[in-house]
């Protein structure tokens, strides 16, 4: 990289409008109050969860199939905070707006905060010129209801440059989820 890794990240940021909006440093208090921590950290950016949520139910008795997807199967919640019921999961999205370089790959893991309380992040990676808000999916593993907090920290982007852009990327491939805006749900 020549460069330390959270300087790139700032630089990616600013220049190439790589993350939007984007905190340069790591903020641990809003307003006096704190936080799940959000922001640029030493090797990635810690991405925040947004306010929009759907929790999965089965209340309509839907079957879970990613070829034909039921949307009934989630109930939308707009809010500060969302709880996620037991042993089930949730959607979100990212605050932030990713443009991925066509020379990086990112990877997002869970934060610490919320992996000690039995919630698990799972993202897929971000390829190559991806672009859009990340979908998020936080699967409560515990017998108890988990609380997920918009606004704050929820994972961490970690940020794998390689020594040149790759051969095909997610845009020339036309990826299907290519300038997603909102949850996204699964679709064929």
């Amino acid at each position: 990289m020549g460069v330390k890794p959270d300087a790139w990240i700032r630089q990616m940021a600013t220049e190439h409008g790589m993350i939007e909006p984007f905190e340069p440093v790591l903020v641990r208090k809003v307003e006096g109050r704190p936080v799940v921590s959000f922001g640029t950290s030493s090797y990635g950016y810690d991405v925040r969860c947004a306010d929009e949520f759907k929790i999965f139910t089965n209340v309509n008795s839907t079957i879970v199939d990613p070829k034909a997807f039921d949307e009934r199967s989630f109930v939308d919640v707009k809010g500060p905070q969302c709880v996620v019921p037991p042993n089930s999961f949730a959607l979100a999205r990212t605050v932030e707006y990713f443009r991925v370089p066509r020379d990086v790959l990112v990877i997002c893991l869970g934060k610490s905060t919320y992996a000690r309380c039995g919630i698990i992040v799972n993202v897929t990676p971000l390829e190559p010129e991806w672009e859009g808000h990340v979908t998020l999916e936080f699967s409560n593993t515990t017998p108890l209801p988990a609380r997920i907090y918009a606004g704050e920290g929820v994972a961490q982007m970690v940020f794998l440059g390689a020594d040149g852009p790759c051969e095909t990327s997610y845009r020339d491939r036309g990826g299907k989820y290519q300038g997603q805006r909102g949850v996204t749900l699964p679709h064929a």
